[in-house]
């Protein structure tokens, strides 16, 4: 059986076909991300066009392409193809040919006129080209179950006949919803939010809350990590190591039993905000999801983020932890994010954290010391680290 040469992939957008007046520039993105990502492949051409963007193959091998074009957002799906002349009698070489190189025994020509100039209907172009399959080979026709679809899309410049599709992320390109500042544990549920920021086209900048010694520097390792699997949707990210140990010891020093955790995490929310504005970030983000744990309620986030005006996205709000897991093993991070080197959430957990807190009880705790000096003394000596697609470059 001879095998078919596909010269061609075809990108197929999605929700981004229906931007409007805007989709050339979500395309041009797209297109600058998808070039980005197959950097390496120096012999590919590109096309792109406000229905689909092509890749010249050009005698590389499609499947490593397909594998990572799979995991750029803003892409649907993507569509091995073959392209001919729109001329009947080469159509039907080509549709003998795809029919003659399967094992299947039955047949259908789904034909689609994207150009509707072309002096034939969709249904003329089925009966053509099946007949030339029909009269010089074994396959028969089912309309209902077909064992092989051939379709094929006449356009302007051509026809297209299309392979066996690959799902790509869908989504939004991304870079072209702005960016954000996520706060990042070494858990399982903040990587899966970052994961679905980016998906919608969001870039993310990281930060970190590190209380050395009490947390391992093995944490950051395990960031580092996380944040290349992340690399595979956004191949650059910048990832800020707060140093928080002192002001997390006050906290403790001065707070009643229950409340640790939400002045911990309004802290958070304060240094983070800070940061955001320096960095030009317009929202925070984080993995929380309502009810998960005890500052997760409501109730705490109301107290929770009464410390900033700036936009906290919470794309995991209504998840539910199996979900989370089932997404974080999809992506790639939970066999990273379970390994046992914990944070500060997880190692100064109270006992009987506070489900409901008092904002007014809250200020009063806090009313004790002077936080300030410490908020601005950890944005004075956090660090950045830069994590690429290309381990060896990971930089302070």
């Amino acid at each position: 059986m001879k095998e078919l040469t596909y010269d061609k992939l075809m990108i197929h957008y999605g929700e981004l076909s229906l931007k409007g007046k805007n989709r050339k520039h979500f395309i041009d993105i797209l297109l600058r991300n998808i070039k980005h990502a197959l950097k390496h492949f120096s012999a590919l051409s590109y096309v792109a066009r406000h229905d689909h963007t092509y890749i010249s193959l050009n005698g590389e091998n499609p499947q490593p392409i397909l594998n990572i074009l799979a995991d750029i957002s803003g892409i649907h799906a993507i569509s091995p193809v073959i392209k001919t002349s729109a001329e009947l009698d080469e159509m039907a070489a080509t549709a003998l040919e795809i029919a003659k190189s399967s094992n299947s025994k039955t047949f259908k020509i789904i034909a689609r006129r994207t150009d509707k100039s072309y002096p034939y209907k969709s249904d003329y172009i089925n009966r053509y080209l099946a007949s030339k399959i029909l009269s010089s080979s074994n396959l028969t026709v089912d309309v209902h179950n077909p064992e092989l679809p051939i379709k094929v899309e006449i356009k302007s410049d051509g026809a297209y006949f299309l392979g066996k599709q690959t799902d790509g992320v869908g989504g939004l390109p991304l870079g072209s919803g702005g960016k954000v500042l996520m706060m990042l544990s070494g858990g399982i549920d903040s990587p899966v939010a970052a994961y679905h920021l980016m998906r919608r086209g969001i870039e993310i900048e990281a930060i970190h809350f590190a209380t050395p010694p009490y947390t391992s520097n093995e944490v950051i390792n395990k960031l580092k990590d996380l944040l290349h699997v992340l690399n595979k949707f956004q191949p650059r990210i910048r990832l800020h190591v707060i140093y928080f140990t002192p002001l997390h010891l006050d906290i403790f020093k001065n707070a009643s039993e229950g409340y640790p955790i939400t002045i911990m995490r309004r802290m958070f929310y304060r240094i983070s905000s800070s940061l955001a504005l320096k960095r030009r970030l317009p929202a925070l983000a984080s993995g929380e999801s309502l009810g998960q744990v005890s500052s997760q309620t409501l109730a705490s986030l109301r107290v929770i983020n009464e410390v900033t005006s700036i936009p906290v996205i919470r794309p995991l709000a209504t998840y539910d932890k199996q979900t989370i897991i089932n997404e974080a093993r999809r992506i790639g991070t939970y066999d990273i994010s379970i390994r046992p080197f914990e944070d500060a959430c997880t190692i100064f957990a109270p006992v009987n954290p506070k489900t409901a807190p008092r904002l007014k009880e809250v200020q009063a705790i806090e009313a004790k010391w002077d936080y300030q000096s410490q908020i601005d003394e950890c944005l004075k000596t956090y660090e950045t680290i830069i994590i690429t697609d290309e381990k060896e470059n990971d930089f302070f």
